[in-house]
């Protein structure tokens, strides 16, 4: 019996630009399992999607309650570590350029220009001037310009992967860097013993990297349609991509809604 669905959003529970389809919504509603959001999204970006419960977000380093709109926990890096793996991915990555998630805001020095307006940062003069504005870094991001991200995965987890959890969620040579065993999957398996839910009773979707560790870790796992390769490859099921309501149409024959 599946007791919990966990969903990724971006490029699987949601449409292009971020909507939530009126089909999935219902779908969701109506199932009669708890539907936790997995995702990269920091709360303030998960908040206003009209989704209640739990929401793990930052890739497993925080836990925002929906209903309550309050951050339950979260996962931080201690400066000394972002400052040297920082310095490490700068020698090690041409061009890079850093930025920290703060929980409340992204700060970010000149060179990086991961995000675009619609994703609202405030950049700073100098990388110093970042640290010392940030009052916790929850995520360190770090991007180059024309890097693919798969590529800066590799170098990146050679380099620090002792020290942090690297992975990236699709963005162009971007990549999200979390405390050490810090992951979705992670936080998941914590959530789901505290309400006694084995992983057999868990239903996963996701589309991303960033989204295998909890793929494997479920007892039923989709790869959307539209997923990256790595996924595809590491789950034998499939949903329709996220523009046809995968994860509706799955959860409709699941529980014969």
């Amino acid at each position: 019996m599946i007791r919990l669905i966990a969903t990724d959003l971006d490029g699987t529970l949601l449409r292009r630009g971020g909507a939530l389809a009126d089909r999935t919504r219902a779908a969701l509603e109506q199932c009669g399992a708890e539907v936790v959001v997995v995702t990269a999204r920091p709360p303030r970006f998960v908040a206003d999607l009209g989704l209640t419960g739990t929401a793990i977000c930052s890739n497993g380093a925080m836990v925002y309650d929906l209903k309550e709109a309050e951050v339950v926990s979260a996962e931080l890096l201690s400066f000394e570590l972002v400052r040297s793996v920082a310095e490490a991915l700068a020698e090690a990555i041409p061009g890079v350029g850093i930025a920290v998630e703060t929980g409340l805001e992204v700060l970010c020095e000149p060179a990086f220009r991961g995000f675009s307006e619609s994703n609202p940062h405030r950049t700073l003069e100098l990388l110093d001037h970042v640290w010392e504005e940030a009052h916790q870094v929850v995520q360190l991001l770090a991007w180059a310009p024309d890097a693919e991200a798969d590529h800066m995965l590799g170098v990146a987890t050679e380099i620090v992967g002792h020290q942090v959890s690297v992975t990236h969620s699709g963005g162009l040579g971007l990549l999200e860097i979390s405390p050490s065993g810090v992951s979705k999957a992670s936080t998941l398996e914590k959530l789901c013993a505290a309400r006694g839910i084995t992983p057999s009773e868990v239903v996963a979707f996701g589309d991303m990297p960033n989204d295998l560790s909890v793929l494997r870790w479920a007892g039923t796992a989709y790869a959307m349609g539209n997923a990256h390769p790595l996924v595809l490859e590491a789950c034998s099921l499939r949903a329709p991509s996220n523009e046809e309501d995968g994860v509706a149409q799955v959860l409709e024959e699941l529980f014969r809604l």
